[in-house]
């Protein structure tokens, strides 16, 4: 496809925001430095090539809210930028008496924490991929068209399947399968489409906040071992809160008329609902290897793939499906992500490791207070995207108890919701709905979503209330020695 310049509301939507955005990251600290002199300022930072480094993860980022126009995939310049943030980072090192060791380290440092969310996420794939190729999702939208509902009782049933799903199945495939059906009912009714989109992005975001699989940033904080795999639960009321509140608000804008007849017979494949069972064996297996053996999870998503991969091979020898192979159900799944994953760690492992993530956790989390700063980071999220934002707060490693990691947890979870590019689930259902849902249309809602947001957070406050000074296992020695050093 031929390349097109951006026009300049989508330069604007694609370049202005996320760019002062980023830059207001990192010159807020450096604005409050000059009014704080007892502040430490790593010396690295002012090193040519460290902003050198700065520079490039900006540029690679700004690379990928353009994907839209350019169709490079946002992996290529994520990639390249981790590339050259680390190249800077070795050329610099001997000026500060850092061995080459001690950078091999540090790269080795984030590989390993890269491949334990590269395992787990690649045998989740997979598995959505098969239950797609068994056509699991395409019969779940046949038979909620076929329901005979009005365009009211669809964009509720959409939403609440949506806020239903995205825990098990995340919330980028779960906005895509039921987008899909908004797109089959709405065919002539662009408003029933446009607010059913909105509708879905933030009860799919809301939905994979409190639970460990439904969005990658929940699964990081659980890895990192922030949070207990149960202890994600107490965010379901405020979860839900957060979809009901513009859900409702929103419902009285839809005309509940009756959707077009469709003529479509779908029905699941061989062994389909074999591959749901050992789907939920799997997640089974992931927390049970963590909670009872003390096990990485991604070991137990790697067994479970290998359970669908025996089964598929059953599929084969019978003759229910000759064609049907799990390795190419790998070769399916979302590598662009997968590799746009590593481009993020590795890019703000480096940030971290030259210095600035610390200067922003001095700033933010000493100077403003936890509970200001992990409100912020949801509108953050909202323009710069969930995964990185998550994953500089994991870097700068505050000492947080429980309460605040699910606050965090939460905002940045559905403060993606407010904007259309703000979560992976809103980018996809602007390409699936192109013309109906945009981001202009869903900023107009934008103060419903926040309304949502805020009751959210209020309701977090209130029920979570005792989470206060609790601390996981994997915190609380930490915490123990810095109240020690104070």
């Amino acid at each position: 496809m031929i390349f097109q310049f951006p026009s300049f509301n989508e330069f604007i939507k694609r370049s202005i925001f996320p760019f002062l955005a980023v830059i207001a990251v990192f010159s807020i600290p450096a604005i409050a430095a000059t009014d704080n002199h007892e502040m430490v300022t790593p010396s690295m930072i002012d090193h040519p090539l460290a902003i050198t480094a700065l520079v490039v993860f900006v540029l690679s980022y700004l690379a990928v809210l353009f994907e839209e126009k350019t169709h490079l995939r946002k992996s290529k310049p994520v990639m390249l930028g981790a590339g050259i943030i680390w190249v800077c980072i070795g050329l610099l090192a001997p000026d500060y008496n850092i061995s080459h060791h001690a950078v091999h380290g540090a790269v080795l440092h984030g590989l390993e924490e890269y491949a334990s969310l590269l395992l787990f996420l690649l045998a989740a794939m997979t598995y959505i991929a098969a239950l797609q190729e068994r056509k699991v999702f395409a019969t779940l939208r046949i038979k909620l068209v076929a329901a005979g509902m009005n365009m009211r009782q669809l964009f509720w049933v959409t939403g609440i399947f949506a806020f239903m799903l995205s825990p098990i199945a995340d919330n980028l495939t779960t906005a895509l399968v039921l987008g899909a059906v908004v797109m089959a009912v709405g065919a002539n009714d662009p408003k029933f489409v446009s607010l059913s989109c909105i509708n879905i992005v933030n009860a799919a975001n809301a939905g994979g906040a409190f639970s460990p699989f439904g969005d990658i940033t929940t699964l990081m904080v659980w890895q990192a071992g922030h949070v207990d795999f149960f202890d994600f639960f107490p965010l379901f009321l405020p979860a839900l809160i957060c979809f009901l509140v513009p859900a409702i608000i929103m419902s009285f804008f839809v005309t509940p008329h009756r959707p077009l007849a469709l003529k479509e017979n779908i029905s699941m494949k061989a062994g389909a609902k074999t591959i749901i069972f050992l789907g939920l064996l799997t997640i089974a297996m992931a927390v049970g290897f963590e909670q009872t053996l003390g096990l990485p999870p991604f070991l137990g998503m790697m067994t479970g793939m290998s359970l669908l991969m025996i089964f598929a091979y059953v599929i084969r020898k019978r003759s229910r499906d000759p064609d049907f192979d799990i390795l190419e159900q790998v070769a399916n799944a979302e590598w662009d992500t997968l590799l746009f994953f590593f481009g993020v760690i590795f890019s703000v492992g480096g940030l971290t490791y030259l210095g600035f993530l610390e200067l922003v956790s001095n700033t933010m989390y000493d100077g403003y207070g936890a509970s200001v700063t992990n409100i912020s980071m949801g509108f953050a999220s909202a323009i710069i995207d969930n995964i990185p934002v998550m994953f500089a707060i994991l870097s700068m490693n505050p000492d947080l108890d429980q309460f605040q990691w699910l606050l965090v947890t939460l905002t940045c979870g559905v403060g993606g919701s407010m904007l259309s590019i703000g979560s992976a689930a809103g980018v996809a259902l602007m390409g699936v709905a192109r013309g109906q849902y945009t981001f202009f249309g869903h900023l107009k809602w934008a103060p419903v979503i926040l309304l949502g947001y805020t009751a959210a957070i209020l309701v977090h406050f209130y029920v979570n209330a005792d989470l206060v000074g609790v601390f996981s296992e994997a915190d609380a020695a930490t915490h123990a020695a810095k109240v020690e050093g104070h």
